[in-house]
């Protein structure tokens, strides 16, 4: 399968004086892709905030910062917004996460993992979602690095945007009424409940 890559323009934003300017562009779209990153823990007990906020519009993926930035008052209102319709995936997670951070409530989310179940898709994974519509593979070789380096890499960056654009990708594929999931090789028949 081949991989996704995101072709589109990549903000990473570190400061509090860029946030402003990232929110109104971030405003131009009226549905955005969602996600968050976490540096890993590999110790017993050890946890870690929240690093990383990813919104993504069709053609710009904006990468907050938050271990360096926090949630700044626009960004915070920008997720409160009733009018920008927000796409994730296990946003529940998200949001506790995010929690720990700021006192936000997010607001006007759509949750991939409910949407695909009206597509006969059981499968929650973004990796597989994605592969099921698309029969391209994301690759998930960079979930596991380090979200609170001084700078992201490359490829952080690339992975971080992709996660927050696929969700976006597929909320607007799946709601075009292109998706007939018998036409797709990867996807299955879900078992009949006893």
């Amino acid at each position: 399968m081949p991989i996704v890559t995101f072709g589109g323009r990549i903000h990473v934003i570190s400061t509090i004086s860029a946030v402003k300017s990232a929110v109104n562009a971030l405003r131009t779209s009226p549905i955005v892709g969602f996600d968050t990153e976490t540096r890993p823990s590999f110790k017993r007990g050890e946890n870690h905030k929240v690093a990383l906020l990813q919104l993504s519009t069709p053609t710009d993926a904006f990468l907050f910062r938050l271990n360096k930035i926090g949630i700044p008052a626009p960004l915070k209102q920008f997720l409160e917004d009733k009018d920008i319709i927000k796409v994730g995936l296990s946003t529940t997670d998200d949001f506790h996460q995010l929690a720990k951070v700021c006192d936000c409530k997010p607001t006007r989310f759509i949750e991939i993992q409910d949407l695909v179940k009206q597509f006969s898709i059981s499968d929650m994974s973004l990796q597989k979602i994605y592969a099921i519509l698309f029969q391209q593979k994301i690759s998930k070789g960079q979930q596991l690095t380090n979200w609170e380096a001084p700078i992201l890499t490359d490829a952080q960056q690339s992975y971080a945007a992709i996660d927050a654009w696929a969700c976006l990708h597929i909320y607007n594929y799946l709601s075009s009424g292109n998706f007939t999931p018998e036409h797709s090789p990867y996807w299955h028949e879900p078992a009949e409940q006893e």
